[in-house]
C-alpha cells in the first residue's frame, strides 16, 4: 500500500511555520511499513486543495491530511474531503457538548463558528481529539482511505499515535525498523567509504546521512513482525558500532547533549562551561535538557580578554602572546571555569565564528576546545573551513560536549570492562 501526506495552510508556504508534520508522519508509517510515496503542501484555497485531493487519491491508496480542521471560514479541509469521498458533514451532538465543556472548563465563551468542528463526515470514523477541540476523522470508501488529522504538532502526533495507528494497520503489508548510529569525528565520506561493503545490503539497508558536525548510518531492515525486523536490524547496527567504535556516540539518541546528560547523571558529575566564541549557547544547549540541573551549575560567557583574565584567570601574557583564538586560553578557561564552579569537568571554547576574522587575520572556522578534570587538560583543535557563524558555533558545542563524553567513558567506563 502506498500513501501520501498533504498539508494544508498557507503560513505552511509562506514559511511562517516549518513542516514537521510529514517528517514525523513518513517516519510513523515507514515504521508500519506503508511507502509514502509523496509529501505536499497546499494553501488555504478550495479549488487547489480538491484538486490536490483528487490527484492523490488516483496516485495513492491512502491520504493523509494535517491541517486545516480549525474553526475559522478557512479551515476548509473536512469540507474538501467529504466532497472527493463523495459524502456530506453530519452534526454530532456529542462532539458539540465536549467541545462547549472545553471551553466552559477553562472559564471562556465559545464562538459560534466552533461548532464546524463538530461536523464529521457522515460515512467516516471520528477520530478524538484529546488536546484540542478539534476532531479528526478517517473515510474509507473504494478502496481508498482519507485520514485528516490537526495542524499543531501537539494535537496530531497524538491523534496519530491514539486512532489513526489503528485503522492504519490493515493496511500495512511489513514491519520496518530503522536505527540510526551517530557518529562525531569523522567525514561522511570517510564513513561511507569504511561502510562500503554494508552499503550493498538490500535487508537491512545502510545508508549514510550528513549533519552538522557530525553524520551517521542508518540501518532499515524489513519483516513480517516488528520482532523479525529488529531480529535483522541488530547484527549490522551492532557491527557498525564495533566498527566505528571511536566516532560513535549514541544510537538512536535524539542529540549529543542528551547522550552526555545522561552521562554525567549516570556516574554524578558536574560540568561547568566558559564560553567565548560560542556565546552561551553551549549551556543553552545542555539546559534545553531535562533534569540538566543535576549535572550543570556554571557557565560563563567570556567574550571579553578582560573577563577571561579576571573572571577565569587566564594570564594576561598568554592573551597577549597567543591570542585568545588558542590552545594556550582555551586550556586555562577550562581550568579556570572549572574551579569557579567547583565541577568535575570543565569547558574551555574559543575561536572565530565569522564570518569575519578578528584582527590577528586567523582564519574563520579556527577554534579550540579544551576539557579538564582533575587530572588532566585535553584539547582539541577545530578548522571547520566555513565563514557560516551558526554552524561554527554548533559544532564547537558539538565536539565539546563528545570531548567530554569521551573523557568521562575512558576514565570511568573504560576502566569497569577491565
Amino acid at each position: 500500500m502506498v500513501c501520501e501526506i498533504v498539508c494544508v495552510g498557507t503560513e505552511i508556504l509562506l514559511g511562517d511555520i516549518v513542516n514537521t508534520n510529514a517528517v514525523y508522519l513518513s517516519k510513523k508509517l515507514a515504521e508500519m511499513g506503508i511507502s509514502v510515496l509523496r509529501q505536499s503542501v497546499v494553501g488555504d484555497n478550495n479549488s487547489r486543495l480538491t484538486e490536490m485531493l483528487m490527484q492523490a487519491l488516483e496516485r495513492s491508496d491512502i491520504v493523509i491530511t494535517t491541517g486545516g480542521l480549525g474553526p475559522t471560514a478557512d479551515d476548509i479541509t473536512r469540507d474538501k474531503c467529504c466532497e472527493v469521498m463523495q459524502t456530506e458533514l453530519v452534526l454530532d451532538e456529542d462532539i458539540k457538548n465536549e467541545i462547549e465543556n472545553y471551553f466552559s472548563s477553562k472559564g471562556l465563551k465559545m464562538s459560534e463558528s466552533n461548532i464546524r468542528q463538530a461536523y464529521v463526515p457522515k460515512d467516516g470514523v471520528v477520530l478524538k481529539n484529546n488536546n484540542g477541540t478539534a476532531p479528526g476523522f478517517a473515510i474509507e470508501k473504494n478502496s481508498k482511505c482519507i485520514i485528516a488529522l490537526p495542524g499543531p504538532p501537539r494535537e496530531m502526533k497524538p491523534m496519530f499515535e491514539e486512532s489513526a495507528v489503528e485503522i492504519l494497520k490493515k493496511y500495512s503489508t511489513a514491519c520496518f525498523v530503522s536505527h540510526n548510529v551517530k557518529m562525531i569525528g569523522i567525514g561522511e565520506s570517510l564513513m561511507a567509504e569504511n561502510a562500503a561493503d554494508l552499503l550493498e545490503g538490500e535487508n537491512p539497508t545502510v545508508a549514510p546521512y550528513a549533519k552538522d558536525g557530525e553524520c551517521l548510518l542508518r540501518i532499515t531492515s524489513s519483516g513480517e513482525t516488528k520482532e523479525d525486523a529488529e531480529k535483522k536490524a541488530l547484527p549490522v547496527v551492532d557491527e557498525v558500532v564495533n566498527r566505528f567504535k571511536e566516532f560513535v556516540y549514541a544510537v538512536d539518541e535524539e542529540n549529543i547533549e542528551t547522550v552526555l546528560v545522561k552521562l554525567l547523571k549516570k556516574h554524578g558529575l558536574k560540568i561547568a562551561l566558559a564560553e567565548s566564541c560560542t556565546g552561551g549557547y553551549a549551556a543553552k544547549r545542555i539546559t534545553d535538557i531535562s533534569g540538566a540541573s543535576e549535572v550543570f551549575d556554571c557557565g560563563i560567557v567570556s567574550y571579553s580578554n578582560e573577563i577571561k583574565n579576571r573572571v577565569l584567570g587566564v594570564r594576561k601574557e598568554d592573551l597577549e602572546t597567543y591570542g585568545a583564538v588558542s590552545e594556550e586560553v582555551a586550556r586555562q578557561m577550562a581550568e579556570g571555569v572549572r574551579t569557579l564552579g567547583k565541577a568535575d569537568y570543565g569547558v574551555g571554547i574559543t575561536g572565530i565564528a565569522g564570518p569575519l576574522s578578528d584582527a590577528t587575520e586567523k582564519p574563520v572556522g579556527l577554534s579550540f576546545v579544551a576539557v579538564s578534570d582533575e587530572f588532566s587538560t585535553e584539547c582539541i583543535k577545530i578548522m571547520t573551513g566555513r565563514k557560516d557563524r551558526d554552524y561554527n558555533r554548533y559544532v564547537n558545542g558539538s565536539r565539546a560536549f563528545d570531548a567530554v563524553r569521551r573523557k568521562i567513558i575512558r576514565r570511568y567506563e573504560e576502566q569497569e570492562e577491565l
